[in-house]
């Protein structure tokens, strides 16, 4: 069975991508098919896995408008491991042209569908924003993962994106949920992200990762040469805690599908 994961957060700088990336060849580490969507014009993903967002002949937005399908757009990410439907700048037009076409927020779901068969895992990256291509990345979601700071901050808009989050669910996808909270960057001699780390436990529960994101100097350096940080340094603490998320990820599936099944 295929699981569609959006990763989201309308606030920038928060780890998505680097999340996105990491946890797709992590994932496909185990052996697991994976397909990685770019839905952020920016193509960070894209680029962070090794393919020139200004070298596309197909993009995420040819897919959205109908242009191309998904399967004539989808490459492999070699060094990665995993596929990925790249993007880049001319998905802001798409986002343009999509408000007047019947179905806008279905597109994405419609496209993958065709493919959603051939993996185990679809990882979706979304741009730091409640726009239409959020929206699409939600709506072809199972569950949405939300990477976050301990910081000060780390709270402010997550409201509206859980908010956003219910009304699809009751509108046009009930099957979504909030997969979970994802603590990112995280610095233990900070006093401030230890309470905020506590915050979110309190509030949210299991429904917060074990799993920490560290600070991590290869992580961030990982991107500028095209890699995930697997490849880059697979025995920085990056890769370590990478590694550990999708170990976490997979056994919670583990477990759900073990209660629907009993």
């Amino acid at each position: 069975m295929t699981r569609t994961i959006t990763i989201a957060n309308q606030k920038g700088g928060v780890g998505k991508t680097t999340t996105t990336v990491n946890l797709a060849a992590a994932l496909a580490a185990t052996r697991r098919r994976v397909l990685l969507v770019d839905m952020d014009p920016q193509g960070n993903a894209t680029m962070g896995s090794g393919i020139d967002k200004n070298e596309l002949k197909l993009s995420v937005c040819d897919v959205l408008l109908g242009d191309a399908s998904a399967i004539q757009t989808v490459q492999y990410a070699s060094d990665a491991g995993y596929d990925i439907l790249p993007a880049n700048a001319d998905l802001t037009a798409a986002e343009v042209q999509l408000m007047n076409k019947i179905g806008r927020e279905r597109q994405l779901s419609l496209a993958l569908d065709t493919i959603r068969d051939k993996y185990h895992y679809i990882l979706i990256d979304c741009p730091p924003s409640l726009n239409m291509l959020t929206v699409n990345a939600l709506v072809a979601a199972d569950g949405v993962m939300i990477p976050m700071q301990c910081e000060y901050y780390a709270l402010e808009g997550l409201s509206s994106l859980l908010d956003t989050i219910e009304q699809i669910r009751i509108s046009v996808n009930p099957d979504i949920r909030l997969e979970g909270l994802l603590r990112t960057m995280y610095d233990p001699r900070n006093n401030l992200s230890g309470d905020v780390s506590n915050e979110l436990v309190e509030h949210f529960g299991e429904r917060v990762y074990r799993t920490v994101i560290p600070r991590n100097v290869a992580l961030a350096e990982a991107p500028s040469y095209g890699q995930s940080i697997l490849k880059y340094n697979k025995s920085s603490r990056g890769s370590m805690a990478y590694l550990a998320l999708a170990g976490e990820v997979l056994r919670r599936d583990a477990k759900e599908t073990h209660y629907v099944t009993q």
